[in-house]
């Protein structure tokens, strides 16, 4: 700002709140990808399940090759080790240190720091899904379906793992947070049709695990991407069902300190 003496008078005042949460999700992706420990999460397990179940005959997949029942599942895998067991600890301990406390008083509104952190979720989402595609159909796999269809189950299953991380984050102590996150991770990778087929739980437990987030992404992604389905609206209903109650928990029981 220029004054009629032509010095320059200072304008304080916060950025555009566009440019504020933008520039807090780029601080919260160059932050998770600078995190070894989030990196074996997120990236390092989900390829080398898939590298190793889809080459060593382990688990019976039934018909055709096993990546094309595989890939599905560990696409599923990448979005919840992201948006829940990932976010989950990192916020929890941000919680604990005092982070989140002081964004709070920042000009940018908590809302805004919430949405820059669905932000870097998506972002990193987005590197999983092309380096796992990547692996997947140079082991051979055969994807069809509508792509559309595809992008609605992770969008819905990333604000459903969102919703129930962030709640977890808000409402346990960090060490409970990363205990709990990581459990969750390793029962849901096992029974939640991931790499072991639902149908061997079992009919009453295939009802139930069928239910479980995890399982509704899975076998969306499953249904469209291996067998050619349209879209899979009982998986899709049940990941809103479970973006909406997650994340509504997470807005009025989140506390930031």
């Amino acid at each position: 700002m220029t004054t009629a003496s032509g010095t320059y008078a200072p304008k304080p005042g916060a950025a555009p709140l566009p440019r504020m949460i933008a520039a807090q999700a780029a601080l919260e992706a160059r932050m998770l990808l600078r995190n070894s420990e989030q990196l074996l999460l997120t990236v390092v397990i989900p390829t080398l399940l898939l590298v190793l179940f889809s080459s060593v005959d382990i688990v019976d997949t039934g018909k055709g090759k096993a990546v094309d029942f595989l890939a599905p599942g560990i696409l599923a895998l990448a979005v919840m080790s992201t948006a829940f067991t990932g976010q989950a600890i990192a916020t929890g301990f941000e919680r604990r240190y005092g982070v989140l406390k002081r964004l709070a008083a920042s000009p940018l509104p908590r809302w805004g720091l919430m949405t820059a952190k669905t932000a870097s979720v998506l972002v990193t989402e987005v590197l999983q899904v092309i380096l796992l595609t990547v692996i997947a159909l140079a082991l051979g796999w055969s994807p069809h379906g509508n792509p559309a269809a595809v992008l609605l189950l992770l969008v819905l299953g990333t604000a459903a793992f969102s919703g129930l991380g962030l709640l977890m984050a808000g409402t346990l102590k960090a060490e409970a947070t990363l205990a709990a996150a990581n459990l969750v991770f390793l029962l849901l990778l096992v029974g939640g049709g991931v790499i072991v087929p639902l149908d061997k739980f079992g009919s009453a437990g295939q009802h139930i695990l069928g239910l479980l987030p995890i399982s509704a992404l899975s076998d969306g992604l499953r249904d469209v991407l291996q067998h050619g389905a349209g879209m899979p609206w009982g998986d899709l209903g049940i990941l809103a069902v479970w973006a909406v109650v997650g994340l509504a928990a997470a807005g009025k029981f989140f506390r930031w300190e």
